[in-house]
Parts: structure tokens; C-alpha cells; sequence
């Protein structure tokens, strides 16, 4: 490991948030590194909305201002020097905040978990496609809803995340920014908000991660296939962790919980990964065997659904840190990520 509580070095990467969207990046993997970073590196960036920004009023329908090849642009991706396939990336996210004072929320036709879509066929309409404009407060800490067929106005808690996070998958893949996978990418889960650290499995030389996708909030399963979608200001912490094997498949940790994710489809089988992870985790974790492990994971265990309406469901599997007493996740990354983000931040 390569941190310290010290602030090792510090990286401001500038996205053009007025640009042409055809010049911006939507896969992970398939794409040449945009910036080189040291393992330990405090990342200072920004991302843009799903949309690159093309929807502003209410009027704005994606079908009609955005070209399907170019939604969910990345911000990356990073070549992080030293990393190599068998290596864990080690990402904290120290702050998101959203950079305008609105976000934009849609239906979309064939998209979405309560419509007939092209992988779920219906003889009958798509439901209509509409869009919500929202509020944000950051100072407040709020998302105003504001109903379209009738004058309800709801405030709502300000809860930002990214709903993409990845590298380069393995076999040289290059694969789109709406799709998660065991590489990560558009997972869509609630759970990756300003705290947390996510660990990715390296696939290639170098890594290739990016991240973008901000939400200002989102329910859990994205039910409609759009969050508050909104552009950030993140800032990340960027490590390296070798020799100890590559994770199979997405973690994350906060100050109190660990968490696994799966990504396919059918929905039950994204769970079964999710959990079965979660089990070798525990087993990792406090020596138990597997068959031991599985039963105090189902005792404990609990599910949020992350999204049910992207090209692979996620789910994530999550276990209060408290139940374990004494464990020490990823040897004690996230707590050493998160004092260097910190510093940072009292530091700017």
C-alpha cells in the first residue's frame, strides 16, 4: 500500500461540460487512458449528467435531443501506474457534490421496469415519455419534486452518488457505459455515495478507471430507468492493493457496512452473486467455512436492489461491520483512504 494520512499527491482533471458528447467517452474499456495517476492519488474532477447535459426543460425529450451512442459519458478513463490484471483498484469517494442547481428526470419509451421493453415485448403502447425538472438545494441538502398533472411539490433529501464506476473488463472488452458487469460500471446503487470505497478487480494493464453517472438521488431498482440525474463535483482517492488477489467482483465499504455486488440477469441470479460473494468475503474475513459462512450471511444479510432496469440488474448484498467485531476489511484500506480525502478536503 502506497497511503498515508499525508495528501501524496494531487491530480485536477477538467472535463468540458460544453463540448461536442461524440468527443467524450461511453464504455469502459476500448479507449485510450485520458490522464496517468500514481496509486495514492487524490483525484479532483467533475462529471456530466447521462444526458451531457442536453436536457434542460421539461419539453426535452431523450429520444428527441440525445443520439442513443452517446448517453452515460465517462469521466476517465485513468491509467494508474503499477496496476496489472490480479491487482485490486481501490476507489474512495471522499465528496460528490452536484456542480448545478437542478436535475433532470425522464421516462423513456421501451425503458424501464413497469413498461413493455424490448426484452419484455407487449402488444400495447409504451407509457408516454415525459420529463421532471428538480431543484437542488445543496446548502439545504434538498431535491424538490415538482409533480407534471398536478401542482404537489415534495422536498426530497439530497443523496448524491455515481451510478457508474469501473475499469476495462478482461478479454481486451470494450463494453457500453449502461451496462454493469464484473468490471463494475453502471451498477445504478444508492450505495455508492460520497464515504464509501469501491474495490474493482484490474483486468489490464493500467487499469482504465472511470466513473461518472451522477444522481442526485434514486430510489433503489431506478424503477423508471432514470434517476435525479445531475452533473458532479467528486473528488476521489486512488489506490493500488497487490499481491493479496483480485476481488471477483465489485465490494464496497463504509465506516459501517461491508458489500458485494452481481450484475447479470435474470434478476435472482444477480442476487445469488451478490450474496455468494458476500459469503466468501465473511469466510475471508473471519476464517469460517464456506457452509459456516453461509449460514450466518443468511441470518444477517440484507438486499437492496440496485437497479432492475439497466442491460444487467444489479444487486447488492450488505452486512453491518458490527456483527463481525475485530474484522479488518481489505486490511484497512478504506479507513486509510478515507483520512486521505479528508485531508484534502480541509485543505482546499
Amino acid at each position: 500500500m502506497s497511503t498515508s494520512s499525508a495528501i501524496p499527491s494531487v491530480v485536477h482533471y477538467e472535463m468540458d461540460h460544453e463540448g461536442d458528447p461524440s468527443r467524450l467517452v461511453y464504455t469502459f474499456g476500448g479507449v485510450d487512458a485520458r490522464e496517468s495517476l500514481r496509486p495514492g492519488t487524490v483525484l479532483d474532477t467533475s462529471t456530466l449528467d447521462c444526458f451531457a447535459g442536453k436536457i434542460r426543460t421539461i419539453d426535452d425529450h431523450a429520444s428527441e435531443v440525445c443520439d442513443p451512442r452517446y448517453l452515460n459519458p465517462q469521466t476517465g478513463p485513468f491509467h494508474v501506474e503499477g496496476a496489472e490484471p490480479g491487482d485490486t483498484l481501490a476507489v474512495h469517494f471522499a465528496s460528490i457534490e452536484p456542480r448545478n442547481t437542478f436535475g433532470v428526470s425522464t421516462t423513456v419509451p421501451l425503458f424501464g421496469a413497469l413498461t413493455a421493453t424490448g426484452f419484455t415485448a407487449m402488444l400495447h403502447n409504451p407509457l408516454p415519455e415525459m420529463t421532471w425538472i428538480y431543484g437542488i438545494d445543496a446548502e439545504a441538502r434538498t431535491v424538490r419534486y415538482e409533480a407534471r398533472d398536478s401542482e404537489a411539490i415534495y422536498q426530497l433529501p439530497l443523496d448524491p452518488m455515481h451510478g457508474t464506476v469501473g475499469v476495462a473488463p478482461a478479454l481486451s472488452e470494450a463494453r457500453s457505459a449502461l451496462t454493469p458487469g464484473d468490471w463494475g460500471g453502471n451498477m445504478d446503487t444508492p450505495e455508492m455515495r460520497a464515504g464509501v470505497t469501491c474495490y474493482l478487480r484490474v483486468n489490464v494493464e493500467g487499469a482504465l478507471f472511470s466513473f461518472g453517472d451522477g444522481h442526485a438521488r434514486q430510489g433503489e431498482g431506478e424503477t423508471c430507468g432514470v434517476a435525479v440525474e445531475t452533473a458532479m463535483d467528486t473528488v476521489v482517492v486512488v489506490d493500488l492493493i497487490k499481491g493479496s488477489g483480485p476481488v471477483a467482483w465489485p465490494r464496497i465499504e463504509s465506516d459501517t457496512e461491508i458489500m458485494t455486488t452481481g450484475s447479470t440477469r435474470p434478476l435472482e441470479d444477480a442476487f445469488r452473486i451478490s450474496h455468494a460473494q458476500l459469503v466468501h468475503w465473511v469466510a475471508e474475513l473471519t476464517g469460517l467455512s464456506i457452509m459456516d459462512a453461509y449460514q450466518f450471511v443468511a441470518q444477517t444479510a440484507q438486499t437492496p436492489i440496485a437497479n432492475v432496469v439497466d442491460t444487467n440488474y444489479t444487486v447488492v448484498a450488505k452486512l453491518k461491520k458490527s456483527y463481525l467485531p475485530g474484522i479488518d476489511p481489505m486490511s484497512g484500506v478504506h479507513r486509510r483512504l478515507k483520512e486521505v480525502g479528508r485531508a484534502y478536503l480541509a485543505s482546499r
